[in-house]
C-alpha cells in the first residue's frame, strides 16, 4: 500500500513501497522510503532534509538490480522519469542520469554523432551506465565521457572531469564515496545519422534474437572473463534451462536469469550461486557478478 508523506521537497515520497515496480526482474521487498524527485534542485533539497545516518540508495531503471525479499532499509531515490534532460551543449551531448540509454543512443544518431549506437542495447539509464561503465558490441560508456555531475549526501552538486575517475571493464571507481551520478557530458565524433540509425537497428535485431526479452530479466548475470564468455561457461556446465522455484537460467542465453512469473530474490540468488560454483568447479574460473544486489537477506543477514 502506498502512503504519501509530507516533505519540504516537491517530489513524491512513498512509505513502505514495494520495489517490484522499480526493477526489471519485477521482484523484491519493500523500501522503507522511496523518493522520486521533481528536479535536481528538488533532489538536493530532499537530501539536505535527511538525517546524516539515513542509508540512501539510488536506482535508475533497475535493469541490473536484484532487490532482496526482505526489502531495503532507509531511502531509495528513483531517478528514472525524474531527471530526464537531454540536449546539445556546444559540441557535447548532455544527459541527465534518468535518461534511458536507448533514448540517448537515438538522440546521438539524430545529432549526427557516432560512437553511441551501442547504448541502444543497454536496458538502463545514463546513471547506471556511468556507475558500471556499461557497454556492448565493442562500445563502453566511459569511452566518450567528458565530465559528469554528481550529488552527495548533503545535496551538494559537483562537476567532475572524467580524468578524476578510475575506469575499467564494467567498473568505475569514484574519487570520493557517497556521491551519485546525476548527469554527464559526452564527447562523440561527427557521424552520419543514417549510418548510425542502421547500426542501431542491426544491434536491436541481434538483441531480440539472442536474449530472452519476453520474460523479466536483469541482463547479464556475470561479467565476461578475459578471453571467454560467461554464457559459454555456464552452458558448458549443463545449466541452461535449470529452474529453482520461479526462476530459470534462460534457455536462450545462459548468462541470463528470467522470472517465470513467481520468482523470489532468494530463487535468483540460489541460481547465481549455482552458476558461480559450477563454473569455478569445472573450469577454475571465478565469475564476477554484474548484477547489483540491494537489501538484506530474509532475517536481516547480508
Amino acid at each position: 500500500m502506498q502512503v504519501m508523506a509530507q516533505t519540504q521537497a516537491q517530489g513524491t515520497l512513498l512509505m513502505n513501497e514495494s520495489m517490484a515496480r522499480y526493477n526489471s526482474w519485477r521482484i523484491g521487498g519493500k523500501a522503507d522510503r522511496l523518493y522520486i524527485p521533481s528536479s535536481l534542485d528538488d533532489l538536493s533539497a530532499f537530501l539536505q532534509s535527511l538525517d546524516a545516518e539515513e542509508p540512501v540508495n539510488f536506482v535508475g531503471l533497475g535493469s541490473n538490480l536484484l532487490v532482496r525479499d526482505d526489502g531495503v532499509r532507509g531511502t531509495v531515490v528513483v531517478l528514472h522519469n525524474a531527471l530526464n534532460r537531454l540536449q546539445m551543449e556546444g559540441n557535447l551531448i548532455y544527459a541527465d542520469a534518468g535518461v534511458t540509454c536507448a533514448k540517448l543512443a537515438r538522440f546521438t544518431a539524430k545529432q549526427a554523432k557516432q560512437g553511441g549506437e551501442f547504448w541502444a542495447g543497454i536496458p538502463g539509464t545514463v546513471g547506471g551506465a556511468l556507475s558500471m561503465n556499461a557497454g556492448c558490441h565493442g562500445g563502453e560508456t566511459w569511452d566518450s565521457v567528458h565530465r559528469v555531475l554528481t550529488i552527495d549526501l548533503k545535496g551538494t552538486v559537483h562537476e567532475r572531469n572524467a580524468t578524476e575517475f578510475v575506469v575499467a571493464y564494467r567498473h568505475v571507481e569514484m574519487p570520493v564515496v557517497n556521491e551519485w551520478y546525476v548527469g554527464a557530458w559526452f564527447n562523440l565524433a561527427v557521424g552520419d545519422p543514417e549510418v548510425s540509425e542502421q547500426k542501431i537497428k542491426t544491434l536491436l535485431a541481434k538483441r531480440l534474437e539472442t536474449q530472452p526479452l519476453n520474460l523479466p530479466n536483469a541482463g547479464s548475470t556475470f561479467r565476461n572473463p578475459e578471453g571467454d564468455y560467461a554464457a559459454r561457461l555456464v552452458d558448458a556446465c549443463g545449466l541452461k534451462g535449470h529452474i529453482i522455484g520461479g526462476a530459470q537460467i534462460s534457455e536462450k542465453h545462459a548468462n541470463f536469469i528470467v522470472n517465470l512469473g513467481n520468482a523470489t530474490a532468494h530463487d535468483i540468488e540460489q541460481l547465481i550461486d549455482l552458476m558461480r560454483d559450477q563454473v569455478k568447479e569445472k573450469f577454475g574460473i571465478s565469475l564476477q557478478q554484474e548484477v547489483h544486489v540491494l537489501g538484506n537477506k530474509v532475517g536481516g543477514a547480508e
